[in-house]
């Protein structure tokens, strides 16, 4: 043993003397936190492949995560990807189903490409994204108007059911009543969206659906920037202490920063409140 080797194992015996905890439980409880460390790490790792690869099952994440130089139990990552819901996407084969059986998923066009929205609440686009918690992951559904870019309502939770993305819509549409009939909603093809439960609420204010091309991040091309703006001035780099640790600050980020101050060139440099607020003023006189 070296010097200095001795002389740290000599200070955690004197602290844990200190303490009156026997060294052993303060090597268990290294260990542990070590270990959930490394676990946050690797769940880390399993989002961004999952999120580029939705059709990876997992054992090709994991020799994705091997290539990547993590040693890592392909039971392990399947345990993750359950807890998480991560496990593939898979392609269902061609049944034609008898016509009273309703079905949980549908997918249909994408009828915004090429329009142009000349007023607020015309199109929304919505999309989810998972934030890197201190040692879990947490999920935002955003919902952004198409016009001022302004985000009309979100949900963020520890889970990537249906449900989050209801809460966003419902939190929307309590913010800003659409007329009914006026308003296509776009987004990406996930489940989330394509639920009943989400279909349900649409079709409850006659509110159309849009989807993008598979494969087509372009479509949401709003929704994925304003992704981006948020984790490069506000996730990226900082350290969230729990689910509501980063609700609250997320909130604070979105209603505060990005909807009232954060100016947007393809706005004339105005924030998205303000340039809805100038458009109202404009159409009044």
């Amino acid at each position: 043993m070296t010097s200095e080797a001795a002389d740290s194992h000599a200070h955690v015996q004197h602290l844990c003397a200190l303490a009156g905890v026997p060294r052993a439980t303060y090597y268990r409880h290294l260990n542990r936190r070590n270990r959930e460390e490394a676990e946050c790490e690797l769940r880390d790792q399993l989002q961004r492949i999952c999120l580029k690869h939705p059709f990876y099952g997992y054992r090709r994440v994991t020799a994705t995560l091997r290539r990547q130089g993590l040693v890592v139990n392909a039971k392990k990552v399947l345990r993750f990807m359950r807890q998480d819901n991560l496990l593939a996407q898979r392609k269902t084969p061609f049944l034609k189903p008898p016509t009273e059986r309703p079905t949980s998923v549908i997918v249909v066009p994408n009828l915004i490409r090429g329009l142009a929205p000349s007023a607020p609440d015309q199109i929304w686009v919505a999309d989810i994204t998972y934030v890197h918690l201190a040692k879990a992951f947490g999920y935002l559904a955003v919902i952004l108007d198409g016009f001022s870019r302004k985000a009309v309502g979100w949900a963020f939770e520890n889970t990537l059911d249906a449900s989050l993305a209801v809460a966003a819509l419902d939190n929307a549409l309590k913010a800003r009543n659409p007329k009914p009939g006026s308003l296509i909603h776009h987004s990406d093809r996930g489940v989330q969206y394509a639920s009943i439960a989400y279909r349900q609420r649409l079709a409850d204010r006659e509110i159309k659906i849009s989807m993008s091309s598979p494969g087509n991040p372009y479509d949401n091309a709003k929704a994925e920037s304003f992704m981006k703006t948020l984790k490069a001035e506000e996730i990226n780099g900082k350290t969230f202490a729990d689910l509501n640790d980063a609700r609250r600050r997320i909130n604070s980020f979105i209603a505060e920063i990005y909807n009232k101050e954060r100016l947007h060139s393809a706005l004339g440099y105005r924030s998205p409140l303000e340039f809805e607020t100038a458009f109202a003023q404009n159409n009044t006189r």
